[in-house]
């Protein structure tokens, strides 16, 4: 168990020390906002620019902590269809859904970055870090953006994730470092001893600190 996203990203980092090495460009991308504090201890290993990936889940209808998908900032949509039938979500719903959460993206990079221009990744090594993984689309959907973008390698990296889940992500990305991946997996929050929200404010002390 982690204490803390702090202690999961000094692990996490140690798990890519290797990268110190490489003659190519490193990018650390955070999913915000949990995934920042983690990966803000990596990029400080790595001694690698920090900055947001912006994504975020498509909430069910009734349930807006069950993904039936996820979207990024540059327009990257992906659907879990089968799921979507399953529950009977309608296209306007989605249609909603989509452009709510465009707008909550579109208002994060404006306080997060402060009206700096996003990181360069093409022919670079991205690292995609969150805090921890469950269904996986938030960072299926922030990897296939980061691919279209450009980027020379692609690194999935969290904490902790579903086995299953996990096993998906090889298929997205170049190398996925996930430091526990039970089978028995509940929720990320169970596996740190502190797992409290993190305000917009820690968020973009992290990114000053970088």
């Amino acid at each position: 168990m982690f204490i803390d996203r702090v202690d999961a990203g000094k692990k996490l980092a140690l798990a890519l020390i290797d990268l110190c090495d490489q003659p190519i460009p490193i990018v650390v991308l955070a999913i915000p906002r949990g995934g920042v504090i983690v990966a803000r201890e990596v990029a400080r290993v790595l001694d690698a620019p920090l900055d947001v990936c912006l994504t975020h889940k498509l909430g069910a209808p009734d349930n807006p902590e069950l993904a039936i998908g996820a979207v990024v900032e540059d327009g990257t949509t992906l659907l879990d269809h089968f799921l979507i039938e399953q529950l009977g979500v309608t296209p306007q719903y989605l249609e909603l859904e989509i452009e709510r959460q465009r707008k909550e993206m579109a208002r994060r990079a404006e306080v997060y970055r402060r009206g700096r221009q996003r990181l360069p990744v093409a022919d670079r090594i991205v690292i995609v870090i969150d805090d921890g993984i469950a269904t996986g689309s938030t960072l299926i959907a922030a990897l296939r953006s980061m691919r279209g973008a450009g980027a020379g390698s692609l690194i999935a990296a969290a904490p902790v994730g579903p086995a299953g889940v996990v096993q998906r992500l090889q298929r997205e990305a170049d190398r996925v470092v996930c430091l526990r991946a039970p089978l028995d997996f509940w929720a990320v929050g169970s596996h740190y001893q502190h797992f409290n929200q993190v305000s917009d404010s820690e968020v973009i002390e992290a990114l000053s600190h970088a």
